[in-house]
């Protein structure tokens, strides 16, 4: 296989032609929002890993533990801002929506920053931190409290020695249609649930038309998301990666540009000199 290329002004000129782009981005693009991603060295939360606490299992077990990891990633989330990736994808998908031409972003972050950066045409695959969803009548909402139930106030530190706060399962966040009251969960997808069916089609069907895609901040590992850009190279269609590091799926692509995404996407997205403006 040919290593994939680094030549931007080879990329710009594929970019130019484009007329449906499809920009699938990970944990990489919010990190450097300063969001933490919960992978790799120091991806701990007191004492537990993620995939500890984001299980349908772990929410059975200990509900108050899992709320108080959501609501600290969620109080954290309210902090940060979108950074030059994000601004860049979404002005890039404003501009050229006037030109008759798609940019759909297909995200596995939860954190929102897409929408906050500007960008409307988001799938996002593994749920949001802002969505909550009852347990007992499944309906989903958006919830932008802080903090999202009074008991949680204050509580969700992240530091080993922080105990647990315990609180009684009639105090986490309740549902708020008439006559339920039933537990919320995060709106997520957790380890071991299936992602939703609606929005995996959604996400094929722009796979399989684009005639370009990005892969940014990825590292290409968590399934079924690693098999998009892939499926996509397979078809013929270039696929630039964009990571701070090389991933398993990054001789199969046309392009890899190494570096923060902060600073590699921007001059990549930006107005063509062939644009109409």
């Amino acid at each position: 296989m040919a290593r994939p290329s680094s030549d931007l002004a080879a990329f710009r000129e594929i970019f130019s032609k484009a007329k449906n782009i499809a920009i699938i981005t990970g944990a990489g693009v919010s990190a450097e929002s300063g969001v933490p991603t919960f992978r790799g060295a120091g991806g701990y939360w007191r004492k537990w890993e993620a995939q500890e606490l984001a299980s349908p299992e772990a929410f059975a077990r200990n509900p108050s533990r899992v709320w108080e990891f959501y609501h600290y990633r969620r109080e954290v989330m309210l902090t940060k801002d979108p950074n030059p990736a994000h601004l860049a994808i979404a002005e890039c998908e404003e501009r050229l929506s006037k030109q008759g031409r798609k940019v759909t972003v297909i995200t596995q972050n939860i954190d929102e920053l897409h929408h906050r950066a500007g960008s409307k045409n988001i799938l996002e695959i593994h749920g949001s931190l802002f969505k909550t969803r009852c347990m007992t009548c499944g309906h989903e909402a958006a919830n932008y409290k802080s903090p999202i139930c009074a008991a949680l106030e204050g509580k969700g530190a992240p530091d080993p020695d922080t105990r647990d706060a315990e609180i009684p399962v009639q105090n986490l966040p309740r549902c708020e249609q008439t006559g339920c009251h039933g537990l919320l969960r995060p709106a997520v997808v957790w380890f071991g649930e299936t992602l939703d069916a609606d929005i995996l089609t959604r996400a094929e069907k722009v796979l399989d038309s684009c005639d370009l895609c990005l892969v940014v901040g990825t590292s290409s590992v968590v399934y079924p998301a690693a098999m998009f850009a892939p499926q996509v190279a397979v078809r013929g269609v270039p696929v630039a990666e964009f990571n701070m590091e090389n991933t398993p799926a990054t001789m199969r692509f046309k392009f890899h540009f190494h570096g923060p995404c902060g600073t590699t996407l921007p001059p990549a997205l930006a107005r063509h000199e062939t644009e109409q403006e």
